[in-house]
């Protein structure tokens, strides 16, 4: 009865370690992963939530997996891949001034005047109707 018992201990065991392997093969896309060892995504969540270094090797992936996109991009950069390094800037060079601002102004690039006001004397009277009903039942909810 142990010995069976450690078979199926041995045996979850190296799923586990063949999911760690496939989760890194496919950039920690957890479908590939299980398609790849032949066990379903319920299977692969319930040794996550069952078996606490299991779990971590799992979210250790993450890292793994944000490793390679920063190598790759890094490449692309190395490349002169200009979107790849608009991107950078635009994400790890704030301090330097890399960062887009919109800066919204009035017209002809005054500065936004205070609360602007409606001009409700081009509404029909149904309209009218309508607005103020709007506005009752926003008022009530």
């Amino acid at each position: 009865m142990q010995q069976v018992a450690e078979k199926k201990t041995n045996k979850v065991e190296a799923i586990k370690r063949a999911l760690i392997e496939a989760l890194q093969k496919n950039l920690g896309v957890v479908t590939a992963s299980c398609k790849a060892v032949g066990v379903d995504r319920a299977t692969f969540y319930r040794y996550v939530n069952s078996d606490p270094e299991f779990a971590a090797e799992v979210k250790a992936m993450d890292d793994f997996v944000l490793d390679f996109a920063e190598s790759s991009l890094h490449k692309q950069i190395r490349e002169g891949n200009t979107t790849a390094t608009i991107f950078f800037l635009k994400t790890k060079g704030k301090k330097r001034g890399y960062i887009e601002r919109q800066e919204l102004t009035g017209a002809e690039g005054k500065p936004l005047s205070g609360q602007s006001k409606a001009d409700y004397s081009k509404l029909s009277t149904k309209e009218l109707e309508q607005l103020y009903g709007l506005l009752r039942k926003a008022n009530t909810d």
